[in-house]
């Protein structure tokens, strides 16, 4: 499964020849110098990348390194303007960012299903010599070539779209919070780093109401810097409206450590502390005692907490509220 999920991919692109405009003047029986009546050239084909909801992952284009549009056909005679090239359509899962390789600079941003950016515009098509007829030149034997199309690198990243995401260190529970609180089955195993890919669920809510939550493989100290697998997937939490960190009962510090989960987000993107937050408290099944109340008093006062057991099930509908009393 892990090797499936593809976030990040690099692809060179390239659009189409826009079609050269024609030299050419009328030739009819009876017609004396019809004049010109070149026609133009057709556009180049767009690079066009369009929004699929039923993808989750670049995988497809991992192996598609080169992607050209076709060139424009030259005009003709009688005016008759050639043909466009045919764009290439290229469909990527909702969340996408698109960036200029070489620059950095952000070019488009994919997020609604069917959405369409050009990316890469075509050449235009020359102007024929029938554009170019005046008083003074009467029978002009030049036309314009077509413009050449645009190429670059490009570089594609996935960043889950999400409501809201799981935050935590390995082992903290977000996996089994995920499967109690939605339909989704993630791997879940004692040992760390059970989540290795981004794990999407749809919570169901009162009156048909429902949000998204994603599990985000865990971060640990250092991620920003590189260490572990949080670094990777530390985009993916850009997208999300609210941010619940998951902290284990069994901590021996609940303060450090959601002081070292907002360091590494810092880190990684100060905008990210600007997000809304809850801090849930998981495994409460395992441990209720007077050391984890005076440990969450050190907490601040306008955080949000929730306590929870993904096994027993208790202050789970608790915190769907919470979340939702936060969307709304």
């Amino acid at each position: 499964m892990a090797s499936n999920f593809i976030d990040y991919v690099k692809i060179h692109c390239k659009s189409g020849k826009g079609g050269a405009g024609s030299t050419h003047f009328r030739r009819e029986k009876f017609v004396d110098k019809g004049g010109p009546d070149g026609g133009d050239g057709g556009r180049g084909g767009h690079i066009i990348l369009r929004g699929n909801s039923q993808l989750w992952t670049l995988l497809h284009l991992r192996y598609q390194k080169h992607i050209k549009a076709e060139n424009g056909v030259a005009g003709g005679g009688s005016r008759s303007t050639g043909a466009q090239g045919k764009d290439v359509i290229v469909e990527v899962p909702l969340g996408t960012v698109i960036r200029d390789e070489e620059t950095g600079e952000i070019l488009a941003e994919i997020t609604k299903n069917n959405e369409e950016k050009i990316i890469l515009e075509g050449g235009r098509g020359g102007l024929g010599n029938s554009h170019f007829k005046n008083s003074v030149q009467q029978t002009p034997r030049y036309s314009q070539p077509g413009e050449p199309g645009n190429e670059s690198w490009l570089i594609l990243e996935l960043k889950v779209l999400a409501d809201v995401g799981l935050v935590g260190f390995p082992n903290a529970g977000k996996s089994t919070l995920l499967s109690v609180m939605s339909a989704a089955k993630p791997e879940i195993a004692s040992y760390p780093f059970t989540t290795l890919t981004p794990n999407l669920g749809v919570v169901q809510y009162h009156d048909y109401k429902s949000f998204i939550i994603a599990d985000i493989p865990g971060i640990i100290e250092g991620a920003a810097e590189g260490k572990g697998l949080g670094l990777r997937f530390l985009r993916h939490i850009e997208r999300n409206s609210i941010l619940l960190f998951v902290v284990s009962a069994e901590s021996e510090s609940v303060l450090e450590e959601y002081e070292t989960l907002l360091n590494e987000l810092k880190q990684y993107n100060p905008e990210l502390l600007d997000k809304k937050r809850v801090l849930g408290i998981s495994k409460m099944d395992i441990i209720q005692d007077e050391d984890l109340e005076k440990n969450l008093k050190k907490l601040p006062a306008n955080l949000p907490i929730v306590r929870f057991s993904s096994l027993t099930l208790e202050g789970i509908p608790e915190l769907k509220d919470l979340l939702w009393q936060q969307l709304e």
